[in-house]
């Protein structure tokens, strides 16, 4: 029998492997891609997409390769060129990739070996996930030849400098720091501080770590757009972001002034010195907390609400009525808090203050619950634009 029919018909396949996908991202060309026409046709797009593009020699040499084979004697059976690509993203992504595309190409061309053409990169990456399904007869790197001259060398230099210099994403670190420092280190000679100059340097140099380090020039960057960009909104949100703020405002104020309060009353003369003392001035404590705290701090609230029903009836939005009976009862409230302050600090004082304010302030929600209830069947229609503008959004 001879070698020939031992063996079988030889099927060499060239294949050219573009591991992060510059041939789908440049020309958005699908991989993988099989034949001499459209391996030309790809190479010659992403060569004119970018004509420093490594992989697009890498694909004009795997069909020179191609062509010399198929015009010479060096394979017995028949071969195939094909590119496969993998991902931007490179990693396990990219080599699965990759081995998928080659199961497609081997399906198609079912070769006996390969020879593989890269730009010199990749090899370590992708030859053992060849050589685990078809054997690797050859690797041929294609590695773009510069010129030795001396001026094509300074243009090159001449590229990378004016890149340099005229984007502002690399000429902040490599010229605006070391100009910097020299502005740090002419002010420290001429104050007579030279021997500080290497803490200046690790400040400067701190300060830019930290800067780049936590975003907070991007984050600069994006505050300047949108306060260039910034629209107010409405005037009745501009009202109740208003008079939210100057609620918490006067509420943190009034906290402040109620712990001032509890921290200068007779109960911390002297200072309890253990848990049970302090659990025995607590109620005491709070009582003064709340006596001087809670009439600004229902103030505050009061506040932070009326804005909102500014909003609500500007809007004619039902949860205005809502909003004006919590702000009758939180109004009243007051009373009632003060009084129970009173007991807590005082325990010996009756509870008839105390019960009054609660059952007035019961009668008086009642009652602004009744007088809103009224006001909404005598307005209903007041409300009934903005309920209609819900329904509709409800069915669309």
């Amino acid at each position: 029998m001879s070698d020939s029919t031992k063996e079988g018909p030889e099927k060499v396949l060239i294949l050219c492997v573009d591991r992060d996908d510059d041939i789908g991202i440049k020309t958005k060309t699908k991989t993988p891609v099989l034949g001499r026409k459209e391996n030309l046709e790809a190479a010659v797009a992403l060569a004119l997409k970018d004509p420093e593009e490594p992989d697009a020699n890498a694909m004009f040499e795997a069909i020179r390769i191609f062509d010399r084979m198929k015009e010479g004697t060096e394979v017995k059976g028949n071969c195939q060129i094909a590119t496969i690509s993998g991902s931007e993203l490179g990693g396990v992504g990219a080599d699965r990739k990759l081995v998928s595309e080659l199961t497609d190409v081997l399906k198609s061309f079912s070769a006996s070996d390969v020879i593989l053409v890269t730009d010199g990169f990749t090899d370590e990456a992708v030859l053992p996930l060849l050589q685990s399904r078809v054997p690797v007869t050859s690797v041929r790197r294609v590695i773009v030849k510069h010129s030795e001259s001396i001026e094509e060398t300074a243009a090159l230099f001449s590229r990378y400098i004016k890149m340099i210099w005229r984007n502002p994403r690399y000429s902040r670190i490599i010229l605006g720091l070391p100009g910097l420092l020299m502005v740090v280190l002419v002010i420290l000679y001429a104050l007579n501080l030279l021997t500080y100059s290497g803490i200046a340097f690790l400040v400067v140099f701190g300060f830019a770590l930290i800067i780049k380090g936590f975003g907070l020039d991007r984050a600069a960057k994006n505050f300047y757009r949108w306060a260039r960009e910034y629209s107010p909104p409405p005037l009745p949100i501009q009202v109740a972001n208003y008079t939210a703020i100057a609620g918490i405002v006067i509420i943190a104020i009034s906290c402040y002034q109620g712990a001032a309060a509890a921290a200068g009353s007779p109960a911390m003369q002297p200072s309890p010195a253990d848990v049970g003392q302090w659990l025995a001035a607590l109620p005491s404590l709070a009582g003064y907390f709340i006596a001087q705290s809670i009439l600004f701090i229902m103030f505050g609230v009061c506040i932070l609400l009326g804005g909102r029903a500014i909003r609500w009836f500007f809007e004619r939005d039902p949860r205005l009525l809502r909003t004006i009976v919590i702000i009758v009862a939180w109004a009243w409230s007051y009373q009632i808090f003060y009084q129970a302050s009173q007991i807590l600090i005082t325990p010996s004082l009756a509870f008839t203050q105390l019960a009054a304010a609660v059952i007035t302030g019961i009668l008086l929600t009642i009652a602004a619950i009744l007088i809103t209830f009224l006001l909404h069947r005598r307005y209903a229609s007041f409300f009934r634009e903005k309920e209609g503008e819900v329904e509709e959004f409800k069915e669309n």
